[in-house]
């Protein structure tokens, strides 16, 4: 305890010195613009009390905090195809459905009386079909026995027309029979069907086998209409997170970048993301395009509704030339900083080319910087300054 105090009152002591010698150099700078008399020479000789930093190379990302909303992946409504009472829900808000189970029983005593209906239509074609066959055999014996007579020139040719037109007839009687058949069992087919749909099932097409029920539109015994929706169901796994982006950060946005989200039901907890979808087109009214996330949420943590706050990666350099955002200064208009020499008592400017700022670091693009920079008194420095390093760092620590 009694060190941590010295330390403490060491940095105290250094902090008041180095707060001290800036205030004499900025009054002497001030001395020297109100006395005209001094020399740039005079200028020069000033010692500047700074603090340094040591250029560093290593990766720095461009990253991008934006905020919206969760969606789910996709959503299925489920609806019957036919109107009916509801006798049965299988299904309600927050259980989990599989693909294909049936979820909903409506009243279907009158699809069964349908179904009954057009079996016994069907049954009266088939043997409608069943009679016109009869009948066209005895036409044609009666057709082949006039040709026996005819040869033996007993019978007409009035005679066998009128057996040749009643054989056609029924042969015509024999192929409308078919028809009503196959009419009858169309019938009965659409019935079958028509009974199914009673029978309302899960059968979303693509993604996971599983999904959970949303929200509950109606009570068993409520009668529906078809097409009315019965419930919401939603996939949770993966979930998409949705927010826009302005014209500035559109441009480096790709598929595929990796991201992290946090949300406030969460607080200290981040998810691994990746972007997915950009929307190709802005939207006039707030000149922000669309972009969806992709969010594994295997514990189904994450719900549709939820704030989040989405941090991309939308630049990474693995090699950068990198000095703290503090050193930057103006000099004429143009960002620069000021590079310790050889021996560490002046300074030289470099303008730079600034990069990446993350962090409360720059990236510097140009030129190709080594040793350290100056990150406190730069304001009193001019190229070629002389100066005094006063670095606490060392002694701030516990």
């Amino acid at each position: 305890m009694k060190t941590h105090r010295i330390r403490n009152f060491i940095a105290l002591l250094i902090t008041l010195s180095t707060a001290s010698g800036l205030g004499w150099a900025v009054y002497e700078r001030l001395g020297q613009t109100e006395k005209p008399g001094k020399s740039r020479k005079e200028s020069k000789d000033l010692v500047v009390p700074v603090e340094t930093a040591a250029v560093e190379h290593g990766p720095i990302a461009l990253l991008r905090t934006f905020t919206g909303t969760l969606e789910p992946r996709s959503e299925f409504v489920v609806a019957p195809k036919v109107s009916g009472r509801v006798e049965r829900l299988n299904a309600d808000l927050a259980d989990e459905v599989r693909r294909g189970q049936v979820l909903a029983v409506l009243d279907d005593a009158e699809f069964q009386q349908a179904v009954v209906r057009s079996r016994a239509d069907l049954e009266v074609a088939r043997a409608s079909s069943a009679e016109a066959e009869s009948l066209l055999k005895i036409a044609a014996r009666e057709l082949e026995r006039i040709d026996q007579l005819r040869s033996k020139g007993v019978s007409s040719e009035s005679q066998r027309d009128t057996a040749r037109a009643e054989q056609l007839a029924k042969q015509a009687m024999v192929q409308v029979t078919k028809a009503r058949i196959a009419s009858a069992q169309a019938d009965l087919e659409s019935a079958r069907i028509r009974l199914g749909y009673t029978q309302v099932s899960a059968d979303w097409r693509g993604g996971n086998d599983k999904r959970v029920v949303a929200e509950r539109y109606v009570d068993e015994g409520e009668t529906v209409a078809a097409n009315a929706p019965l419930l919401r169901i939603v996939e949770l796994d993966p979930i998409t997170a949705v927010f826009f982006v302005t014209e500035r950060d559109y441009a480096r946005l790709r598929n595929g970048q990796q991201a992290t989200l946090g949300t406030d039901a969460f607080p200290g907890e981040t998810f691994a993301a990746q972007v997915e979808r950009i929307a190709p087109v802005f939207r006039e009214s707030t000149r922000q395009a669309r972009v969806e996330l992709r969010v594994d949420n295997p514990n189904l943590r994450l719900k549709p509704g939820m704030f989040a706050r989405a941090t991309v990666m939308l630049e990474r350099v693995e090699d950068a030339v990198i000095v703290p955002e503090q050193a930057l200064a103006l000099r004429d208009g143009r960002t620069g900083v000021f590079l310790l020499d050889a021996t560490g008592k002046t300074v030289v400017w470099r303008e730079i080319a600034a990069g990446i700022r993350q962090d409360k670091k720059v990236q510097v693009l140009t030129p190709a910087l080594e040793g350290r920079v100056v990150t406190l008194g730069q304001q009193l420095l001019d190229d070629g300054s002389k100066i005094t390093i006063v670095d606490t760092q060392t002694v701030r620590k516990p």
